[in-house]
């Protein structure tokens, strides 16, 4: 009777995943009719019951049920404990960011390390003609000196083409200790010669769009958080826990 009852838990499972996977087609094929250009990362079935989350290669999460005639673009709440609301599509992104900046090698950002023993890392997405960010960087020093490292990616906020873009070009085409004097000088409002060499500042650009930047400083931290704005040394090292 066990050996049955194992063979039907068995072929219940595998009935089950074949559904699932017919649902996660037929999703991203009707997805992908609305407009070809639209790329499915994943599909799976979202926290709410009757619906599914797909994460789009944009980087978006949208709702829709099971037959995709419905689809949700927005935040999904849940209300947890006393009245506190959850944003579930935020935990979510945070999980997508993670993966995403994971997949930046240190040789394609710019790196401020941590004086001693790294405590924590701020990963944070730049323009070098933004005031917010100049004032950050003022206090990137004592930040090093509190064991945070600070990891720049570029966001020229006036994209290709721009001044920002060209200066930040110049920062990406160092190397090294270069690199960060480069990134310092721009960031004291000096001019840069421009660089001449294959770099990531508009592919940056591209996924700080993606993963829900829209302006600078954005801080990204380790766990997928996103903060957007200036936040004086203090307050930073309190946010990281330290």
């Amino acid at each position: 009777m066990r050996a049955v009852a194992a063979v039907l838990l068995m072929l219940c499972m595998v009935q089950g995943a074949a559904a699932a996977d017919k649902v996660q087609q037929r999703l991203i094929e009707r997805i992908q009719s609305f407009d070809s250009r639209l790329s499915v990362e994943s599909v799976s079935p979202a926290p709410l019951p009757g619906l599914y989350e797909v994460v789009l290669s944009s980087g978006e999460v949208l709702y829709t049920d099971a037959q995709g005639e419905y689809i949700l673009a927005g935040e999904l709440y849940q209300v947890q404990g006393a009245g506190k609301l959850v944003s579930l599509t935020e935990e979510r992104m945070k999980a997508v960011r993670v993966q995403a900046l994971a997949a930046i090698p240190a040789e394609q950002r710019v790196v401020f390390p941590a004086k001693g023993e790294r405590k924590a890392r701020l990963q944070v997405f730049t323009d070098v003609d933004c005031g917010y960010c100049r004032k950050l960087h003022s206090e990137v020093a004592k930040l090093n000196e509190m064991g945070i490292q600070v990891d720049y990616l570029a966001f020229p906020r006036a994209g290709a083409g721009s001044a920002a873009a060209a200066k930040m070009s110049a920062i990406w085409c160092a190397q090294g200790d270069e690199r960060r004097q480069l990134m310092t000088r721009a960031k004291n409002g000096e001019n840069l010669a421009p660089g001449d060499c294959e770099n990531p500042v508009l592919e940056q650009f591209a996924l700080g769009q993606q993963l829900g930047v829209t302006g600078t400083p954005a801080l990204v931290l380790d766990d997928g958080r996103l903060l957007p704005g200036y936040l004086p040394a203090e307050r930073l090292a309190q946010v990281l826990g330290l």
